[in-house]
């Protein structure tokens, strides 16, 4: 194999790890966006109907800035965390 084929490989090797991370962050973002909506659903409809409500729609809405908050909150923290560790090591 030569030079170039090798760096032709290498770039395709990339290019299919990058477009595997973003195929996994999309399955995750659909993964969250489904669990959001058993939860939020279980929790504001009561029963349900042709349209929502306003309490339902708030209660909907409220549900999913929560979990998004949270969410946020929990990568944040283990990004400090992580953060932490890895500075801890290099000192």
């Amino acid at each position: 194999m030569s030079d170039f084929d090798s760096l032709n490989k290498n770039e395709g090797d990339a290019e299919l790890q990058e477009f595997l991370m973003v195929e996994k962050q999309k399955a995750q973002v659909n993964a969250q966006i489904h669990e959001f909506n058993e939860i939020c659903w279980d929790k504001c409809v009561d029963k349900p109907s042709n349209k929502l409500d306003s309490r339902t729609e708030t209660c909907l809405a409220n549900c999913v800035d929560r979990f998004i908050d949270t969410s946020l909150l929990i990568t944040n923290r283990f990004a400090q965390l992580l953060s932490q560790k890895s500075g801890g090591g290099l000192q």
